[in-house]
C-alpha cells in the first residue's frame, strides 16, 4: 500500500516553519529570516520514503495585510487550508497566546482536515513548561495530535514525520523520489539573494524588495555558471542603502549569496548582481502579477 498526500504548514512569522521543512527535506529551499514576510510563495517540498510521498506547502506566515501584496500572502495562506490532506499549525514556546495565533485558530474552527499541532521551539524552555502548554492546546479540544519539537535541532522531527504517515491516505507518488520541490532553481536563486538582503539590510528596506533572475548560465569553457540578477526595491534612499558607500553592501549580499548558490548549483558561481526602483510595487496589481504573484 502507497500512501501519499498534501500537507500545508501554517502558522504566523517567524515560528519556524521553514526552518522545520528545510531540515525535513534535507536542502535549503525555502528561506529563512527573523523578518516578517520572509515566505511570499506557495512552496511545495517533496518528501519521499519508499511507501510514502509527503507534499508539504510551505506558505507565507498568516498576518494582517498592509498591502496588495500582503492581501495576495494572506489569500495563498488561506486557499492552501481547502486544499490538503492534513493542516499542521505550528506555534512556538509563549506561554501566551497572541492575537495572530488567536485569528488563526478560528479560521481552523471550520476546517474537517486532520489537524496536528507543532510546538516549536520547545528547546527554550523547561520540560514541565512544554507539558503545560501541551495541555493548554488540549483544552482547546480541536487538535488531532498535539508534537512538541525543535526545528533547529531536529528534536521529535521523526515522531512528526511518523504521525503525519499515519494520517496519510493512500495515493499515488504525485512527484519522482529525487524531486524535492516544484520550483525551478531560478526561482530559489532569487529566494536565495532576497534572505541575504533580508539579513543584511535595515528593518524597513527588506519588505520592498523583490529580486528578478535575468540569466544562469553555464560557461562553455570552465566549470564556471554566470548568474544575473537585479535587486528591485521601492524608493532611491532604499537603493542608496542596499548599494552602500562604495558598493559595500551590495557585495557583501552578493559575496553571502553565492555561497549558498554555489551549493545549489554545485559549481563556481560569478554572481551579478543590479539594483533598480520600482516605486511602491507592493501596492500595484499590474506589478504583483508581473513579479509572479498572480
Amino acid at each position: 500500500m502507497y500512501k501519499s498526500g498534501f500537507v500545508s504548514v501554517i502558522g504566523r512569522p517567524n515560528v519556524g516553519k521553514s526552518t522545520l521543512l528545510n531540515y525535513i527535506i534535507g536542502e535549503k529551499i525555502s528561506i529563512i529570516s527573523d523578518k516578517p514576510q520572509t515566505t511570499r510563495n506557495k512552496i511545495q517540498l517533496v518528501y519521499t520514503e519508499p511507501k510514502f510521498q509527503i507534499i508539504f506547502l510551505d506558505t507565507p506566515g498568516i498576518q494582517m495585510p498592509r498591502n496588495k501584496l500582503g492581501e495576495y500572502m494572506l489569500k495563498i495562506s488561506k486557499e492552501t487550508l481547502e486544499e490538503v490532506d492534513i493542516v499542521t499549525f505550528m506555534v512556538d514556546e509563549s506561554s501566551e497566546t497572541g492575537k495572530l495565533d488567536n485569528y488563526i485558530l478560528e479560521e481552523l474552527k471550520g476546517i474537517k482536515t486532520p489537524i496536528i499541532l507543532l510546538i516549536n521551539k520547545t528547546d527554550k524552555i523547561s520540560k514541565e513548561e512544554t507539558n503545560q502548554l501541551i495541555l493548554k492546546y488540549k483544552k482547546l479540544d480541536m487538535f488531532d495530535e498535539i508534537i512538541p519539537i525543535s526545528a533547529i535541532d531536529g528534536e521529535n522531527i521523526s515522531a512528526y514525520i511518523k504521525t503525519l504517515k499515519e494520517w496519510l491516505p493512500e495515493g499515488p507518488q504525485y512527484f519522482p523520489e529525487d524531486m524535492i520541490t516544484d520550483q525551478p532553481e531560478r526561482f530559489i536563486i532569487s529566494e536565495i539573494i532576497r534572505e541575504k538582503a533580508l539579513e543584511n539590510l535595515q528593518e524597513e528596506v527588506p519588505h520592498g524588495v523583490f529580486v528578478a533572475i535575468q540569466e544562469v548560465k553555464a560557461r562553455e569553457d570552465k566549470d564556471l555558471i554566470d548568474v544575473h540578477a537585479t535587486i528591485y526595491c521601492e524608493k532611491e534612499s532604499h537603493k542608496g542603502i542596499i548599494i552602500g558607500k562604495g558598493g559595500k553592501m551590495l557585495k557583501t549580499i552578493g559575496k553571502n549569496a553565492r555561497i549558498d548558490v554555489e551549493k545549489l548549483l554545485g559549481s563556481q558561481v560569478n554572481l551579478q548582481l543590479w539594483v533598480k526602483v520600482e516605486k511602491n510595487w507592493r501596492e500595484k496589481e499590474n506589478k504583483l502579477r508581473y513579479f509572479g504573484y498572480n
